[in-house]
């Protein structure tokens, strides 16, 4: 088998066209380069090179072709040296990202990955967009590494987050919605109202702030029309389906005969949080991870 040492000491005869001055170069013992390059070609059953003791050395056309593949591994290897070692550190890997739509609309993902992207140059992102409670499971079966998600109480286990971000609650309606005229809306006006809101399997989410809402306007909310994302509800709500109440960075998702009125006497803040493996063993998603949190902490602060 052919090894990296081989390989060297190969195409450095190669660029001095002289034995002695290689081996100077390399700084080993003349007899031990010709034997290096006598083991080499008994192993490929070649001759590479034309000896001649009172004329340079030059490459047979066995040893023209084999130089050019030598170059190319020698310049392989580096890289994948390079590579690794960039990895131990997390400065190269991938790192597989899930979100969900409002982790976009928010700006949050775009502002995590622009932090990182300047100390990090070398990792590889991929975000695919995901609801909060398939980002659990692919969080433990490994289809992604971190996750942009609605906080819950609990997480299922080996599962950590962070809170990443914190907004405020809007009504999103038709412009053309009986109550769009007014300046603010309160939990009471929205009594009897038909709403869009993303709701899953669960009783947590944002199942919790229409229960909330509805205790503090005094009735029951009907929920019509369960959604993927807000960006579906928003579109059911400038149609006239309904009304949505969505975090107030969905105001900069424009959408024909929408409009967006704050809630008063409502302090329910939501949040974005990032999920990650308790037990992570890939130092670029780590520093993902830890970058991430500490943007937030920085701009909080």
């Amino acid at each position: 088998m052919i090894d990296t040492r081989q390989l060297r000491y190969f195409t450095a005869v190669v660029e001095e066209l002289h034995f002695a001055r290689a081996a100077d170069r390399l700084n080993v013992a003349q007899s031990a380069l010709s034997a290096q390059i006598q083991r080499l070609e008994r192993e490929l059953g070649v001759r590479l090179l034309n000896r001649n003791k009172r004329q340079p050395v030059t490459l047979t056309d066995a040893g023209q072709l084999f130089h050019a593949e030598a170059v190319a591994a020698l310049r392989h290897i580096e890289r994948a040296d390079q590579i690794g070692r960039l990895a131990a550190r997390g400065l190269a890997g991938v790192v597989r990202i899930g979100s969900v739509a409002s982790g976009v609309t928010s700006g949050v993902l775009s502002g995590m990955l622009r932090a990182f992207r300047l100390s990090h140059p070398n990792v590889r992102i991929e975000v695919i967009s995901m609801e909060t409670p398939r980002q659990f499971e692919a969080l433990d079966s490994g289809e992604i590494d971190v996750g942009i998600v609605r906080p819950r109480r609990q997480y299922p286990s080996g599962i950590v987050a962070t809170i990443v971000q914190t907004e405020r609650l809007m009504v999103a309606l038709a412009e053309n919605h009986p109550l769009a005229n007014r300046r603010k809306l309160t939990p009471r006006d929205l009594k009897g109202e038909s709403f869009i809101s993303p709701q899953f399997k669960e009783d947590e989410g944002f199942s919790e702030v229409l229960s909330a809402l509805g205790n503090v306007g005094g009735f029951p909310p009907l929920l019509d029309y369960r959604v993927q994302d807000f960006i579906s509800g928003l579109s059911l709500a400038s149609a006239g389906y309904g009304i949505a109440v969505v975090p107030e960075s969905m105001r900069t998702f424009t959408q024909p005969g929408l409009c967006f009125k704050p809630i008063a006497n409502f302090e329910f803040p939501v949040h974005l949080a990032l999920a990650s493996r308790r037990r992570e063993l890939s130092p670029a998603v780590r520093a993902f991870a830890k970058a991430a949190v500490s943007q937030f902490r920085s701009a909080a602060s």
